[in-house]
């Protein structure tokens, strides 16, 4: 009797297990997914490990060489920690913020650029392609911009020149033609993200019908098959009230007279007080469907290649709705 009960619930285990394993497969297979026949994924140094098998990534943007105050590239990624890989993997050349080392480099009055290119095919040497990832670029530079990549793309010799620009939805008079860079590079990354920054008003990084508008300027100016749009995994947060910074001396005693904190001194005599004070925080992030949303979009532009920044920082359920076409 023992046993023939034993056996029944054994049975009723087993089917609704069953009943449940279909039901999440149902569920999975309702899920949209999304191919595309390049997925870039950026990759940080010291970040290897979070690139693992499960990751549907062809090409790997490998961040990043940068340049010193004398023109000379250091930090170049060593390509053998991704060894185990069997995807692309470009070195990145990056300068995002040093607008005057950008026009000493690439500048041929200052004799670096000679320079530069050698050192950037030197350290290339192993990788599939080189990436130009220089945000810091004046709008006077834009000729001498242009010519650095026309001269760095024969140099190449064959190699994938990939460059990375700003998210445009209207031609903007500066160094970023995406018309004149798109007939150079073999790739132009759109970085469609940063659509509100630090020092923006608050609002999401990447909304989708901003992102509409750069998907359609961009696809005006750039061959479809040059086009790799970039997808952040990355949201930013930003408070009312940020009381770290400068303060006059009559604003500090607008501070004392609010919160009316007790004066303490130094050793050598400096007042200082301590007080508590609240702050409201507005976050915007993105999340599996905001990034599904978006892949629908450049698929239906027929975008066919997209680039996420970055690696490591996306939740894993994200891959189970991209893959490659075959």
């Amino acid at each position: 009797m023992l046993k023939r009960v034993s056996l029944i619930l054994l049975t009723i285990f087993i089917l609704l297990f069953s009943l449940s394993y279909a039901s999440d497969s149902s569920a999975q297979s309702d899920e949209p997914v999304y191919e595309f026949n390049e997925i870039w994924g950026y990759l940080m140094t010291g970040e290897e490990a979070h690139l693992t098998d499960e990751i549907p990534v062809t090409d790997v943007g490998y961040f990043s060489a940068r340049i010193n105050r004398t023109g000379t590239l250091y930090g170049v990624p060593d390509r053998n920690r991704l060894k185990n890989y069997k995807g692309r993997v470009h070195l990145v050349i990056a300068e995002t913020g040093n607008f005057t080392l950008t026009h000493i480099c690439i500048n041929p009055a200052f004799n670096l650029r000679d320079k530069l290119i050698s050192d950037i095919m030197a350290a290339s040497a192993p990788f599939d392609g080189v990436q130009i990832d220089f945000e810091a670029v004046i709008p006077a530079d834009k000729e001498i911009f242009i010519e650095f990549l026309t001269i760095l793309k024969r140099e190449l010799k064959g190699k994938t020149l990939s460059v990375a620009v700003p998210a445009r939805r209207i031609y903007v008079e500066d160094a970023f033609d995406y018309e004149r860079i798109g007939k150079i590079a073999d790739r132009v990354i759109i970085m469609a993200y940063d659509q509100h920054w630090s020092g923006s008003k608050p609002g999401p990084v990447s909304s989708l019908n901003w992102c509409k508008l750069v998907s359609q300027y961009t696809v005006s100016k750039i061959p479809l098959e040059k086009i790799v749009m970039g997808i952040p995994f990355y949201g930013r947060a930003w408070i009312d009230n940020n009381p770290a910074r400068a303060h006059r001396l009559n604003s500090t005693r607008d501070v004392i007279k609010k919160f009316k904190p007790e004066i303490k001194y130094t050793e050598d005599g400096i007042p200082f007080f301590t007080y508590r004070t609240s702050v409201e925080v507005t976050h915007y992030f993105e999340d599996k469907n905001t990034i599904s949303d978006k892949l629908k979009l450049y698929s239906s532009r027929s975008i066919n290649k997209i680039a996420f920044w970055r690696i490591s920082q996306e939740e894993k359920s994200i891959w189970r709705i991209i893959k490659t076409k075959r």
